[in-house]
């Protein structure tokens, strides 16, 4: 029976992910590297353990929408226009120059020009999947270098919808170029209306179902609108995936945002696995071995020549070296979508074979190897930084930022970082006439607190020549409030070989970011995870009357229990 061929399909492959996964981790090996892997061994061209593995991709397709469903949620539109820069600049100059690159590349091989542009979309276009969840699992989407790669990323999968609409015309399978261009201006036009009837529409109808309280019909109507708009919106022309990102955009502004992404997460962790799954089933083993080399080269071009790429396109945006280091570490690959490029129907005849076996292959293990290049990143910023070379080319280097008037200072207060919690620290100094310089590297950041009259600099504090010039020696104490734990751990070392007296005080997300900062050398760290639960348990406290002793008793034991579970 087919119902009884798919669960058992079903069951190989979860029961694969889940052995594989859990011995991974182990290791502390990426979990997508299992997944991948897990596909391998099941799919036809590995141990053959499932033959038809068009069950487990329409699954994953799933997945995926789901998936983007969920990055829409938890991007909303006034956290878009914070990174509009690298969004619009950054993702349209990293996207064009790469498919100029391998348009030229593959010309000199000897492919035509509608091939060589098909290679360049799929090229073009970084993991999504792979990068958002490393960035997340790293503390880092917040931190300068994870604005810049998540804008570029989104302007990536923006690209796709043109991308699918010009291959057929690279095929020569499409009528005129006027046709084309019709086609774009009404799936662009259908997408336009979309998010209008979505934004005027959708708060509405989750309103009135939230009143009902009855939860399982708020989650069916979160994948009603989900599933909905991508399905509406592939009818225009535009894959179902970035439908789905346009359905999440448009839930993430109303007030039910969080209880969407909430109720949304185990659907989506559990077919983005299935997904990544798929993605090992299109490894054929056996032609790897015999096309190694091939493989290997491709590999490796995509890898350096998308990175370089990503760098020059972030010091062209003057953002500092170690933010473009980290940023081409982290787009360096080729994404999911490169398989809904391929997939599509006119792109079947564009690249024949070997290549288009071998492009797949080295995609494949170029996604692999991301969650490896993200965490060897720090380490390849903190080399990078030993060189002038960069920032000379590009005057990005962030000690030449620094004005001289730093220079007198004593007893100051160093501030790195100028978010919320930066400006909070700062106008209390400022009321009580202390005296204070700021690091920060964020333009928009730099931007505020020049209005505001701010001894604000650009500096990345991760760097002795900056920590110096900050007059770190001469300094009263160093206040650390920025959300990228790697580099508050390399700003801590550095600050310690200038000044191994100075008060360092470091604000951080979560309890166990505790003690590899505390190890580097800081004098104290807060974690916001921890004061946010004394906070919740002072005011409940407070307002059933607990004498005060009592209560930071209470407190006492809540920090000391948080550290003692991260010693």
């Amino acid at each position: 029976m087919d119902e009884l061929n798919f669960l058992r399909n079903l069951v190989i492959v979860l029961g694969l992910g889940v052995a594989i996964v859990a011995a991974f981790q182990r290791f502390r090996m990426p979990a997508i590297a299992g997944f991948i892997l897990a596909g391998v061994m099941a799919g036809p061209m590995g141990l053959g353990l499932m033959e038809d593995k068009a069950q487990v991709q329409t699954l994953s397709e799933v997945g995926v929408t789901l998936l983007l469903f969920g990055i829409g949620l938890e991007l909303p539109m006034d956290r878009l226009r914070r990174i509009w820069k690298p969004l619009i600049i950054g993702g349209f100059v990293q996207v064009f120059l790469s498919i100029i690159a391998t348009l030229m590349i593959a010309r000199s091989l000897g492919l035509s020009t509608g091939p060589s542009l098909f290679a360049g979309f799929i090229v073009a276009a970084s993991s999504t999947a792979i990068v958002l969840r490393g960035l997340e699992q790293r503390g880092e989407i917040d931190a300068p270098h994870g604005r810049f790669t998540v804008g570029v990323l989104i302007f990536q999968d923006l690209c796709v919808v043109p991308m699918i609409l010009i291959i057929p015309f690279l095929a020569g399978s499409a009528g005129t170029p006027v046709d084309v261009a019709l086609t774009l201006i009404q799936s662009l036009t259908i997408i336009a209306v979309v998010i209008l009837a979505g934004r005027t529409l959708v708060p509405r109808v989750l309103d009135l179902i939230a009143r009902t309280r009855q939860r399982h019909l708020f989650i069916m109507t979160v994948l009603l609108i989900c599933i909905g708009t991508a399905l509406l919106s592939a009818a225009a022309g535009v894959s179902l995936a970035l439908g789905a990102f346009l359905a999440g955009l448009i839930v993430a502004g109303s007030e039910y945002r969080h209880q969407a992404l909430a109720d949304i997460i185990p659907f989506k962790e559990v077919f983005v696995s299935l997904f990544f799954i798929s993605v090992g089933m299109l490894l054929d083993l056996r032609t790897m071995i015999v096309n190694a080399g091939p493989i290997i080269v491709l590999l490796a071009g995509i890898i350096i020549g998308k990175a370089l790429i990503v760098f020059f396109t972030a010091m062209l945006m003057r953002l500092p070296l170690r933010v473009s280091v980290m940023s081409a570490a982290a787009l360096a690959q080729v994404g999911e979508f490169s398989f809904v490029l391929m997939g599509a129907p006119a792109a079947s005849g564009l690249i024949g074979e070997p290549l288009a076996g071998n492009l797949t292959a080295a995609i494949v293990l170029s996604m692999l190897v991301t969650p490896l290049l993200l965490a060897a990143a720090p380490a390849l910023a903190a080399r990078a930084s030993r060189t002038r070379l960069f920032p000379r080319i590009f005057k990005a280097s962030a000690e030449e930022e620094i004005a001289d008037s730093v220079q007198p200072m004593r007893d100051h207060v160093i501030i790195g970082g100028y978010g919320l919690a930066g400006r909070d620290l700062a106008h209390a100094l400022k009321e009580c006439g202390l005296s204070y310089v700021i690091a920060e590297l964020n333009p928009e950041n730099i931007q505020v607190a020049n209005q505001r009259g701010e001894p604000i600099h650009f500096g990345d504090i991760t760097s002795a020549d900056v920590l110096e010039r900050l007059g770190a020696a001469r300094a009263a104490e160093f206040v650390i409030v920025i959300n990228d734990p790697d580099a508050i751990e390399r700003a801590v070392r550095a600050t310690r070989r200038i000044a191994p007296e100075l008060h360092i005080l470091v604000r951080t997300r979560y309890v166990m970011d505790m003690k590899p900062i505390l190890k580097a050398g800081a004098s104290e760290v807060i974690p916001a995870e921890l004061e946010a639960s004394v906070e919740v348990a002072a005011r409940v406290l407070k307002r059933h009357h607990v004498e005060p002793g009592m209560m930071e008793v209470q407190f006492e034991r809540i920090r000391k229990g948080r550290e003692e579970g991260i010693a």
